[in-house]
């Protein structure tokens, strides 16, 4: 059943988002087995989703829990999911949705519930410990690096990211099928492979390591995680798909698996060499760099 909470409260203006004057915020409350709960206000104009969970907290549920920072779209803190779509909470205009029906705002689907609209990210932490770093080429005889503007802009797009980590909420690999979690690092690591793979000054071969280490190829190229992104970064047409090409190149090319044989050519990397410069493998040893 539902709990529904009303401020008595009637000071504020009243705003064409709802015809009565109020709205009504459906919220998750408690921890996995926890219930939502609504509670009506006074509706005001001009607010997105956090300020009407601002006023939830200051009036009515001073313990109501959720994750917030900059409250300008760049720190991707206040991740949640509005009316079953991931969104940011202070992104998410009142006047966008839905009139006359209650707003349901649920903590993301993809992670475990801590309380009300926080979840346990630290998934995304321990698969960012696992990326081998940037390894640049040494610099030309006059100690500069050198790069094609075009070859910049290729990864650029990439690092608008946020670390909202709708995309990796969003992804139906890992948010469905929790056991997939060991193998498939989720879109927002892929890109940030496939942004050090295009990088001009890197040195370092990840092709493999995409596949073996990083589960590549469970990525079916549904772009959930595109149609997310606060930032607008076409995941999967501009890291995914180029990053996938790259790596089956590496594997299955004929004329370079020719180049290989006849030319002596070297091979691509081994997934196990590229990980050593990563700052924690995979089983949890840590690497200490001389």
């Amino acid at each position: 059943m539902t709990d529904t909470q009303t401020n008595a409260s009637t000071s504020g203006s009243s705003s064409p988002e709802a015809d009565s004057g109020t709205i009504t915020l459906r919220i998750w409350r408690g921890e996995r087995d926890g219930a939502f709960k609504d509670y009506t206000l006074p509706a005001q104009e001009g607010e997105v989703v956090l300020d009407v969970v601002h006023r939830v907290q200051a009036e009515i549920a001073p313990d109501l829990a959720v994750r917030w920072n900059c409250k300008a779209g760049k720190c991707g803190s206040c991740s949640a999911e509005v009316n079953g779509k991931p969104r940011l909470m202070c992104m998410t205009r009142m006047s966008t949705l839905p009139t006359g029906e209650p707003i349901t705002i649920s903590p993301m689907r993809g992670f475990p519930i801590m309380r009300d609209l926080v979840t346990d990210v630290s998934f995304n932490y321990a698969v960012a410990r696992r990326v081998p770093g940037f390894h640049p080429r040494p610099r030309e005889a006059d100690g500069t690096h050198r790069m094609a503007q075009v070859d910049v802009d290729r990864s650029q797009e990439f690092r608008k990211c946020i670390e909202c980590y709708l995309c990796q909420n969003v992804c139906h690999v890992i948010r469905d099928h929790e056991e997939n979690k060991a193998n498939f690092a989720g879109p927002r690591f892929v890109m940030r492979l496939a942004e050090l793979e295009m990088h001009p000054l890197d040195t370092l071969d990840r092709r493999r390591f995409s596949f073996e280490e990083f589960g590549l190829g469970y990525c079916n190229i549904t772009k959930c995680c595109t149609e997310v992104c606060p930032e607008g970064i076409h995941i999967t047409d501009n890291a995914i798909i180029p990053l996938k090409e790259r790596a089956v190149d590496a594997a299955y090319d004929p004329i370079a698996w020719i180049g290989r044989k006849v030319f002596r050519r070297p091979e691509p990397a081994s997934a196990a060499s590229v990980a050593a410069h990563a700052p924690e493998r995979r089983s949890g040893e840590v690497i200490v760099e001389n």
